[in-house]
């Protein structure tokens, strides 16, 4: 009777289990546009089962494959694992991207608990050694298999792949290395975690209508926009990028600016939120991950897989930017200073100063402001104009699809389609800053391009999310220019997503070499500055008027100020990221020494004692750029040296982006990406044409 009893009690969860899985938007996704994901169906708790079921599946996918009683060939080991676990990359996609986009406390502890059973999960086919055979044996046989450019590819990948992941320690190597990936991944999540909670943590909320006066209209009404929306009376700064930059811009409160800047620069050092121990650990636990492989320092283990390809290509690459630049930097810093003093404004300029009185100083040179600029970059024109320029470059165009399903009100949805109306991607489009998002400006994918065993192409989901100015009440969303560039950049890595032509997902779109991956993107600002296409895309909102050619030539004429600092500040980032990941010793000091050692050769502004950057340094401690800002610099690199082309025959000349387009946007990983570039450019790219775009032409 009682094994009956528990007989019935187990078929009755068996079925429960089933029924809530049958109804987990997740798992089961209703008929959709395009295979849509069904954000507003998806609950906080349909993850955790989503994730068990993915991963079960995941597993027994594995499982087929190293128990194939059949001789590993490169289609039943190399290509089944690429097609493997599509389950568990669909729910880990869109759970981690809205962790990012539209988090909460529920959603951060999740994330959590699910990294170390996905660390687990991947560790155990990296570490499996019956799985490694298999993928040894299709490696060591590849010299005669009749395989593609992409199949070669993928096969080196894969079994790089499982040589970086540990598959030659020995078992005890083995077992350390599944601890010290599990912590790290746990760390670089509760790193991030922190950080936005340190951002939103803090506000300024001034009632004294006299103190705000001086500031410009658009900047009052967001302060105002963003009190409101707190519950406050008068007007609110954050920390937000959206709302923090414009207020040191133009207030000359110097106690509020440096209460804001002091706020914003000492995020995450000490308190419940502190980073500093938990920077230390991942440097360490890097250091330590590293060494176990046989590598002196993390950065070393890091460029093997990137451009650069070593460490001292990418000291030396740095060390030549800032050697060629610095001098100009501080005499650009100079110069607004001594402007500053003949202003009356007394003392050193102070780094809460600085955004002040460049901007006055930029209005006095080149006799033009931002609030100037600003009515004719509304985001609507802009997003418009953007498309208009895709169009001319590649004859794609973008049509608004409101049936596809949102995870906010804010975002937009495009089909983006060729010229013969060919089904190209989705495009999502999230503008604007919230509490649950975390700050700057990113693109990603929900789904990757891809062929099907049968042949057919999977298209790509596509994501652009920034935090550009927020509409007000009476003024739409107008952005400033550095905004409108940084909504180029972001739409040049969805146009690396939405291009990519390819058989396997791990090889198409973004998946590139961290130091190539921001050509795309950031050769696209570019066209910024570009009279022909500022007459498309600057448009005035109110009277529909383009933006006069007189202030126009201002704008472009002044993207030359602080050309130099812009570059030496960049470069610091470059050096404070190689700095704590060449360390061949753990950090046993104060880790925030390092961050000061770096800086020193890049100083321009006073240092402030107690502040640091590197405590809320995402890009290194949990965005995946460790060992690779660089990449930022070293794009430049190469988009100066493409642009060039471009600029020679015509900006807008369809037979170069053709080219750009066949041999750089489509290609994704199938190369590499030196052999793609000079395929496009003709030659390899050399750091001086950067460095002539920066240094003032002697006259």
């Amino acid at each position: 009777m009682k094994k009956f009893l528990f007989t019935l009690v187990m078929a009755a969860a068996v079925l429960t289990g089933c029924d809530s899985l049958r109804n987990n938007p997740l798992v089961n996704q209703g008929k959709t546009p395009y295979g849509t994901a069904e954000f507003s169906k998806i609950k906080i708790e349909h993850y955790m089962p989503a994730f068990e079921q993915a991963l079960t599946e995941a597993r027994a996918e594995m499982e087929a494959i190293i128990n194939n009683p059949e001789e590993p060939t490169f289609e039943n080991t190399i290509v089944a694992m690429e097609r493997s676990g599509a389950l568990l990359n669909r729910v880990s996609t869109i759970f981690f991207v809205l962790n990012s986009n539209e988090t909460s406390d529920e959603m951060q502890a999740l994330a959590l608990e699910v990294q170390p059973k996905l660390v687990e999960f991947y560790n155990d086919i990296n570490l499996n050694p019956t799985l490694w055979e298999r993928v040894k044996k299709v490696y060591e046989g590849k010299d005669a298999l009749t395989l593609t450019t992409e199949q070669a590819k993928l096969l080196a990948d894969t079994y790089d792949g499982f040589v970086r992941s540990g598959a030659n320690l020995n078992d005890e190597q083995k077992e350390v290395y599944r601890a010290l990936s599990t912590e790290l991944s746990n760390l670089t999540l509760l790193f991030e975690q922190n950080v936005l909670a340190a951002t939103n943590a803090f506000s300024l909320n001034i009632t004294n209508e006299a103190e705000v006066a001086e500031l410009p209209a658009f900047v009052r009404e967001a302060m105002a926009a963003d009190a409101k929306a707190r519950g406050e009376e008068g007007w609110t700064v954050t920390l937000h990028a959206a709302s923090m930059y414009p207020f040191l811009t133009y207030s000359s409160n110097r106690g509020y600016k440096e209460q804001v800047w002091k706020a914003y620069n000492t995020r995450c050092i000490g308190g419940e939120l502190d980073n500093v121990e938990v920077l230390r650990k991942i440097a360490n636990l890097r250091l330590q991950e590293s060494q176990l492989f046989g590598y002196e320092c993390y950065a070393d283990r890091v460029l093997e897989r990137r451009m650069a390809e070593n460490t001292a290509t990418v000291e030396s690459f740095l060390d030549e930017l800032l050697s060629a630049t610095i001098k100009y930097a501080r005499k650009e810093v100079s110069d607004v200073e001594k402007f500053a003093h003949k202003q009356g404004f007394k003392g050193e300029i102070m780094p809460w100063d600085w955004a002040y009185w460049n901007e006055k100083y930029k209005v006095a040179k080149y006799s033009y402001n931002e609030e100037e600029v600003k009515p004719y970059f509304e985001l609507n024109n802009v997003k418009n104009g953007i498309f208009t320029l895709a169009e001319k470059l590649y004859g794609i165009k973008f049509v608004e699809n409101k049936e596809v399903d949102v995870y906010h009100p804010d975002v937009q949805v495009y089909e983006v389609r060729e010229a013969n109306d060919e089904f190209l991607g989705i495009l999502y489009m999230d503008f604007f800053p919230r509490a649950t998002k975390r700050g700057g400006a990113w693109m990603t994918s929900f789904r990757d391009m891809y062929t099907t065993e049968d042949g057919e192409e999977v298209r790509p989901h596509i994501s652009l999310c920034g935090n550009f100015t927020k509409p007000t009440e009476s003024t739409p969303s107008l952005l400033t220019f550095d905004e409108f560039e940084t909504f180029l950049h972001e739409f040049g890595h969805c146009l690396h997503g939405l291009l990519a032509q390819g058989t396997y997902a791990s090889q198409t779109g973004t998946s590139v070499y961290r130091d190539f991956v921001e050509l795309p993107s950031q050769i696209l600002e570019n066209w910024a500055v570009e009279p022909e296409f500022l007459d498309i895309v600057a448009v005035h909102y109110q009277t529909g008027e383009k933006m006069p050619e007189e202030l126009r030539e201002k704008v472009i004429e002044s993207k030359a100020f602080l050309k130099a600092y812009a570059n030496v500040r960049q470069v610091s980032f470059g050096l404070t990221d190689m700095a704590y990941h060449t360390i061949k010793a753990p950090i046993e000091g104060d880790p925030l020494s390092i961050e000061r050692e770096a800086m020193k050769p890049t100083k321009t502004l006073p240092v402030v004692a107690g502040t640091a950057m590197a405590p809320a340094f995402t890009h290194i401690f949990s965005g995946g750029y460790a060992a690779g800002y660089y990449g930022y610099k070293w794009a430049e690199v190469l988009d100066a040296d493409a642009f060039a082309l471009f600029k020679e025959k015509g900006i807008f000349s369809r037979e170069v982006a053709q080219s750009f387009r066949d041999n750089i946007l489509s290609k994704g990983g199938t190369k590499h990406p030196m052999e793609l570039y000079v395929a496009f450019r003709g030659h390899k790219p050399a750091t001086q044409a950067l460095i002539d775009e920066i240094v003032p032409k002697k006259k």
